[in-house]
């Protein structure tokens, strides 16, 4: 896979909120677009990717948004990441890697990845693709996950793993997250929802999902 520099042209930034900046980077392949919460100097970060169509949100009711907040009045920092070429896996690494040098620039040493559906299979590949960043991803947390793309779960080495899927998930089933599950030797932890679909927010699995990622992330970071 090909995570090399961007060739960056320029950037600008604006601060929306007090506690949410966005970020633009133009590239000599396309403009990457980031939300970043909390300090710009924040030890520990989050970098959070879409799905195949792109998008800053993310899964169970604009949870990325929810959690950016939360964790941004506790000192972690988390970019929403807009990729250049939605679904295009190495291109999408590259730009998660990017905002995470971007981020380490500033002073970010611990990093946990996130990924909802195809962004599943960028969150993983972001903990094992040599990049700068990759030895300091501590933990990595999916979301719907595709499978494709994550034939190498298995380098993760034991870092947390931590897996969501809705049982009536119309785009990819659960077995798909089983799958992965089992490449990444067994390791971590698989929350099949009852009654979610493909965005995993129905019947409770947003508010399932709103109390276990904070609490995960904060023992992962230690």
């Amino acid at each position: 896979m090909n995570v090399g520099p961007l060739r960056v042209l320029a950037v600008q930034q604006v601060e929306i909120t007090p506690t949410m900046r966005h970020v633009e980077i133009y590239t000599m392949a396309g403009l990457l677009t980031l939300l970043w919460h909390g300090p710009d100097d924040a030890e520990r970060c989050v970098l959070a990717g879409g799905g195949a169509m792109g998008g800053l949100l993310g899964p169970a009711n604009g949870f990325y948004h929810w959690l950016g907040e939360k964790l941004a009045n506790e000192g972690i920092g988390m970019m929403r990441i807009g990729y250049r070429r939605p679904n295009d896996l190495d291109a999408c690494i590259g730009d998660m890697v990017a905002a995470g040098m971007l981020a380490e620039r500033q002073g970010a040493e611990r990093f946990v990845t996130l990924g909802h559906s195809f962004g599943g299979a960028v969150a993983i590949n972001v903990g094992i693709a040599p990049s700068p960043i990759a030895p300091s991803v501590k933990g990595v947390c999916t979301f719907a996950t595709q499978s494709a793309g994550c034939e190498h779960a298995d380098l993760l080495g034991g870092k947390p793993l931590l897996m969501f899927h809705g049982d009536r998930d119309e785009i990819l089933p659960q077995f798909c997250s089983e799958v992965v599950h089992q490449m990444a030797g067994g390791t971590g932890e698989l929350l099949i929802l009852p009654g979610a679909g493909h965005l995993v927010g129905e019947n409770g699995a947003a508010e399932v999902i709103q109390e276990r990622v904070p609490a995960w992330i904060r023992s992962v970071f230690g």
